[in-house]
């Protein structure tokens, strides 16, 4: 009963003969139950009888029941219950495996015994909502599944088990934790003149590039700057054939899991969506990029770079700006700042005010101090942070 069932299956698919047995007697356990006890009450009661005897013909009377009743107590305590079941609770494989070749046939032979006995003691589970079918169901909650990735140990190398629990923290997170906010998003817009256009293009960091008249808002398409290339290079590039480039936008609604938005870039072959809200406007843009690190993580080591507009001060601050998202901070700095409501440090600060930022203010919030720095059309623009001690990782 102590087998670790994941193992034991493993072991059955490499054709392990005894894990096998093993694997099939535990599909039933309240049959595996009623033949270790019809063995093992037998030979107590066959023990007992035994003992009685030999009592009563070295010490007449009730003498000779007062020893058998004490001697066999301690012998069967000690070799039939404690050491043998302590030795398989510490080492189950040993012992269990080898046990299943003895089990299995004997469960064959006692079946008839066998079925009687747990067709009583299972109806009776059942009237107190008990069944034994319930034992077959050992499948791992995502929670539980964490705690063993995380006591693997060294089994699973470090970084492995970061891998595999960011993996299992997709599901709690959406598009809105790591987006790029509008304000933000870099693109071509056509409304500009030609001059301005090419700079975008030129000095662009990104391979993928939206395609606007005036506003994200009036979206045209999104080109890759590969075919861009090679119209420049052919002296053909211009408003129109930009146009021509561009793919059709994808949309995603807001609130998305990451873990699906994930299978949907895999679906749809994308690699770039639009967050949009309930009305249908855009807030943000996310990359399939984007969802891969929050796996793999960033390409830095250095804790206080890990994160896009956000600078380590040596006086222990941070220079934070308000459109950084609280999950990246809490994630990359060992930080607990709330994340039941706001996703920026600029919504954050907003909510916990109720009223709009004025620069200089300065707010406590979680044990974290923090001070607006500039404030901008309405919002924070940059803040400095004060984290309480131990609260960062080390790096």
């Amino acid at each position: 009963m102590t087998l670790n069932r994941y193992r034991v299956k493993t072991r059955a698919q490499k054709g392990d003969r005894g894990a096998k047995l093993a694997a099939a007697l535990l599909k039933r356990p309240d049959r595996l139950i009623g033949t270790i006890l019809l063995g093992n009450n037998f030979f107590n009661t066959l023990a007992a009888s035994v003992a009685t005897l030999i009592g009563l013909r070295l010490f007449p009377g009730d003498t000779g029941i007062a020893a058998a009743t004490g001697g066999l107590t301690l012998l069967l305590l000690i070799f039939g219950e404690v050491t043998p079941k302590t030795l398989a609770a510490l080492h189950p494989e040993r012992i269990a495996f080898p046990a299943s070749y003895v089990l299995w046939p004997l469960l064959r032979v006692l079946y008839p015994l066998v079925w009687a006995v747990n067709l009583v003691s299972n109806g009776l589970l059942r009237m107190i909502g008990v069944t034994p079918e319930d034992a077959a169901q050992h499948s791992l909650s995502s929670e539980e599944l964490r705690t063993v990735v995380a006591e693997a140990g060294a089994m699973i190398p470090h970084r492995h088990q970061k891998m595999l629990l960011s993996i299992l923290d997709l599901e709690k997170a959406t598009v809105e934790d790591i987006m790029v906010p509008r304000n933000e998003i870099v693109g071509i817009d056509i409304s500009e003149p030609w001059d301005e256009i090419v700079d975008t293009i030129v000095t662009s960091q990104h391979t993928r590039l939206p395609v606007f008249d005036g506003s994200i808002d009036n979206l045209k398409g999104v080109v890759h700057l590969r075919r861009v290339v090679r119209l420049a290079a052919e002296e053909q590039l211009n408003v129109p054939s930009l146009l021509a480039l561009g793919r059709e936008p994808y949309y995603i609604p807001e609130g998305t899991p990451l873990n699906q938005q994930l299978l949907n870039f895999q679906n749809q072959k994308r690699r770039i969506g639009f967050v949009v809200d309930e009305y249908g406007d855009i807030q943000g843009l996310v990359t399939l990029e984007d969802i891969l690190e929050e796996v793999i993580g960033e390409f830095t080591s250095d804790p206080a770079t890990r994160i896009k507009n956000v600078y380590a001060d040596n006086d222990g601050s941070f220079r934070v700006t308000g459109s950084v998202t609280i999950r990246s901070l809490n994630k990359n700095l060992g930080w607990k700042l709330p994340t039941d409501g706001p996703k920026t440090i600029n919504g954050l600060l907003i909510e916990h005010l109720e009223s709009l930022p004025q620069a200089g203010a300065k707010v406590e919030i979680g044990g974290y101090h923090i001070e607006i720095s500039e404030v901008r059309a309405n919002g924070v623009r940059s803040t400095r942070i004060w984290p309480p001690k131990g609260a960062a990782k080390k790096s």
